[in-house]
């Protein structure tokens, strides 16, 4: 993945959360003003028993550097890292916190990739990101994190991770609201892009899985206002742009060259204030085919007012700030 450096500041969200008896999130937003992921490395050390992450990419010395002084304190310490993928850039952090106490597997070869973003502190907690902990990323790329306490996410969390700690088959539970790749990510998210009445906007990486393209397509057709918004790679997905903006979708996107933002972030924002449909889907899942049904990856709905407010805001900034995309 491209990116270029940044030379200006970026947009910095302060976190919004939103506490209920039944579920818990905190919405993270990234870059922050400073280039760090500090709330990413406060949950970290925050673990007093164990912390199981699943990591994409793991090229960052301060997160290492914390995993293993959680070891060296006693904290159980288990990480997954893709090895299909992005073995080369992972096994400095493999050897690092193989010597250091924490128990690294490589994850289970069957899948294309292990894309998925997580971590889950004292198992009570679970952080699940569109980013990869790669630190020379952090200034450059929009990004969201979700902190989730909902026990019955949190538990299905953990549970796939034991399985995939020892290369286990087992179809993820969906739980309170999570999204699964590739059991159930593809189905999920072109029910929520079909189910949608009055409007979807979205950001990702990659859009070049043909049936959520057409989906995305017809919802134009039908009326709904559909926008997109994505870096631009060397016109990488000129085909599926020109298409979406012939059926009237807005597309808009940032040179990879930019010296203002990298769309990294994999979210989608239906019918917002729409009373009674509005629904935000956001984690590691882009829309390739390969994400949606070869991947391990992870993300999950939510539809709080709040959580709503803020993905908004983000992506109204975003969208207004990019390039409308013509034919």
């Amino acid at each position: 993945m491209k990116r270029k450096s940044l030379n200006i500041a970026l947009l910095s969200l302060a976190a919004i959360l939103f506490a209920g008896a039944a579920h818990s999130q905190t919405i993270y937003t990234f870059p922050e003003s400073d280039g760090t992921v500090t709330p990413i490395y406060t949950f970290i050390n925050s673990a007093t028993k164990t912390l199981d992450m699943t990591m994409y990419e793991l090229v960052d010395t301060t997160a290492q550097a914390d995993l293993i002084a959680l070891a060296k304190k006693g904290v159980v310490v288990r990480v997954i890292l893709d090895q299909n993928l992005e073995m080369a850039s992972n096994t400095p952090a493999y050897n690092a916190l193989t010597a250091g106490g924490v128990s690294v597997h490589w994850a289970n070869p069957t899948y294309h990739a292990t894309h998925q973003k997580t971590i889950t502190v004292d198992g009570v907690s679970s952080m699940i990101m569109s980013l990869n902990l790669t630190s020379q990323y952090y200034s450059e790329t929009r990004d969201f994190a979700v902190l989730d306490t909902n026990s019955s996410n949190v538990t299905a969390i953990e549970t796939v991770f034991n399985k995939d700690f020892t290369n286990t088959a087992y179809t993820p539970s969906k739980a309170y609201s999570l999204i699964w790749s590739p059991t159930d990510s593809d189905a999920d998210l072109l029910a929520l892009i079909n189910g949608a009445t009055y409007s979807i906007t979205l950001e990702s990486e990659e859009i070049s899985a043909p049936d959520i393209d057409t989906a995305l397509e017809n919802a134009a057709k039908r009326g709904v206002v559909v926008k997109v918004i994505m870096t631009n790679d060397d016109n990488e997905y000129e085909t599926e742009f020109d298409a979406l903006t012939a059926a009237g979708v807005k597309v808009v996107t940032y040179k990879d060259s930019s010296t203002i933002l990298y769309i990294h972030a994999k979210v989608t924002l239906v019918d917002y204030t729409y009373s009674g449909k509005e629904k935000v889907f956001c984690g590691s899942e882009n829309y390739s085919t390969a994400s949606l049904t070869e991947n391990r990856e992870l993300g999950l709905t939510m539809a709080t007012a709040s959580i709503l407010d803020t993905f908004n805001t983000v992506l109204t900034s975003d969208y207004n700030g990019g390039t409308l995309w013509t034919e």
